[in-house]
């Protein structure tokens, strides 16, 4: 519920405060004193229209401030939104506070201190609020949000929701042959893939094939300046005389023979020549060795050479590495064999999306029939509201249009509506007077009042136009919905007035040369309930006796 609302420099307001409690709450005042400014900052907070034009003139902005109070039926679904929004909340004490700041050059939203964008408010708010006035968008005129209001009623969310999973599922199945479909090849798209994964699979690249003839075809390209460079080191070092081999067993020779004089003289020198010797003939044999591996074959380099040259075409085509040469070719079977499979895939596509529009079919007509059930129970109990609010003589029927099976079944509603014996039904969205318009969703939020879960709900004006036991009769139901809801209700009428919990007087004065509306709890309402009587010591003794009649019960 709103537990308060904050509100500076907007219009004929400076700056009010107003707290709210559960129960029924009315407003009253001379017309023209501000009520309506109220209730339109009310619905700024549910991502209502920001004007630029309700800035108090000699101000560079206006501020509209409120808190709600989550009701336990909506805390996951809202849990949910702001979670996804990453936006802090305490579960505990769960509550949602909604600032909006408009200035000349734009206007900014917060919820729960963090900016956001006026739909999210909008999504929130249509969860919180339920406003229903001359001039505001009401959600139970729209045909859809009436056939949702009656599953809610009738307890058939579970078949509806059964509805709208199947219909996913055909979604998602479309989209998947969508898919397919785009990019499916056409006949020479798969002509042209098989070619390409033909002349690639002829000449059968393997991976690092290119790199690893690259390696062979050079070495074998220069197998005679090779062989010729390691003779000549094997020369040096061994084969030769007087080459490195020779040098070393002369000086491991004259090293023998000063050890003979005098042992200290040549410390570790002897062992170490004696270890040069043996890494020289290592060395020598493990170049002698890697001649071994150098052929001088002009037929297998003329065959390296070959197939290198295969590979690079391959990569000029289709590369520029063999890596992605193998890529292109596995990706163009790929669409052959999607080309030559498609007929099945689209068979299992065809199947499996009839399996899904019977199984659609059978619940929603099952859900169908439920509905028409439900509608009967809903409009005799509507139409009882109706009468006791003075709608003697109206009608209230359900128009239910066969439709597409979809996620919300395969109905159309539409509440149609006359006020009076004789005339025409017509849809609820067409209703042009206000007064009857409030009314008709007093009986209505009164029967729906344990299948909408919205807890806050706002009439303006719903007493237009009547009077006497009617007036009697709005007010008590009035106070009734107030058991089960917040009810804020914008009256002229002391009947409906004198039944609120809670009595708010709106007030214009001048302050300083200037117009200021200001918003003010009534203790002691008698006195205003005694102006809305017309005033005079009369009018107050009615007043009195009024209020304590009805609140001594």
């Amino acid at each position: 519920m709103l537990n308060y609302l904050k509100i500076s420099n907007f219009a004929l307001i400076e700056n009010a405060e107003v707290d709210f409690s559960s129960g029924f709450s009315v407003f009253t005042g001379e017309s023209g004193a501000g009520k309506s400014i109220f209730m339109s900052a009310i619905a700024m907070l549910t991502g209502g229209r920001a004007e630029k034009s309700g800035i108090r003139t000699g101000c560079r902005q206006y501020t509209v401030s409120g808190e709600f109070s989550i009701p336990p039926a909506l805390r996951d679904r809202i849990a949910t939104q702001l979670e996804a929004a990453g936006i802090d909340f305490d579960p505990a004490d769960f509550r949602v506070t909604i600032r909006r700041v408009v200035g000349t050059g734009g206007t900014r939203n917060f919820l729960n201190d963090a900016p956001v964008g006026a739909k999210l408010l909008a999504e929130i708010g249509e969860l919180l609020i339920d406003l229903h006035g001359a001039n505001e968008q009401i959600s139970l005129l729209h045909p859809a949000h009436q056939l949702e209001l009656l599953d809610n009623y009738g307890g058939l969310t579970g078949m509806r929701e059964s509805c709208r999973k199947i219909q996913q599922e055909l979604n998602a199945l479309a989209a998947a042959r969508a898919e397919f479909d785009r990019n499916l090849p056409d006949a020479d798209t798969a002509d042209r893939m098989a070619l390409i994964a033909e002349e690639i699979d002829r000449i059968a690249p393997a991976p690092g094939e290119d790199r690893e003839l690259g390696a062979k075809q050079r070495l074998g390209a220069n197998a005679r300046e090779v062989l010729e460079t390691l003779g000549r080191m094997c020369n040096i070092l061994t084969e030769n005389e007087n080459g490195v081999a020779d040098q070393l067993g002369t000086v491991y020779h004259d090293l023998s023979e000063l050890e003979k004089i005098d042992p200290s003289l040549t410390g570790d020198a002897l062992r170490t020549c004696a270890e040069l010797q043996t890494a020289v003939a290592e060395l020598s044999g493990n170049l002698a060795s890697l001649g071994d591996k150098v052929e001088l074959d002009p037929e297998a380099l003329a065959a390296a050479e070959a197939r290198l040259s295969e590979l690079h075409t391959l990569k000029r085509r289709y590369g520029p590495t063999l890596e992605q040469v193998l890529t292109t070719r596995d990706e163009a079977a790929a669409k052959v064999k999607e080309f030559q499979q498609a007929r099945a895939r689209r068979e299992e596509f065809d199947a499996r999306k009839e399996i899904l529009r019977r199984q659609l079919r059978d619940a929603a007509a099952e859900l169908s029939a439920a509905r028409r059930r439900t509608a009967t129970e809903f409009l005799d109990k509507t139409m009882q509201k109706l009468a006791a609010i003075g709608f003697n003589g109206a009608k209230l029927e359900a128009d239910f249009t066969a439709v597409e099976p979809g996620s919300s079944g395969m109905d159309r509603m539409e509440l149609m509506f006359n006020a009076n014996k004789g005339e025409e039904l017509r849809p609820l969205r067409k209703i042009a007077s206000s007064g009857e318009l409030s009314r008709l969703m007093l009986a209505l939020k009164t029967v729906l009042a344990d299948a909408d879960a919205v807890p806050t709900v706002i009439f303006d004006e719903i007493d237009m136009n009547i009077g006497g036991e009617t007036a009697n009769k709005v007010g008590r139901e009035l106070a009734a919905l107030g058991r089960r809801r917040q009810i804020l209700c914008i009256s002229h009428l002391a009947q409906v007035a004198a039944r609120a919990d809670h009595h708010f007087k709106v007030e214009k004065s001048d302050r300083n040369g200037r117009t200021v509306s200001r918003i003010v709890s009534l203790d002691d309402p008698v006195p205003e309930l005694a102006r809305m009587l017309g005033g005079g010591a009369s009018a107050l003794d009615h007043a009195g006796a009024l209020h304590r009649e009805l609140h001594s019960r």
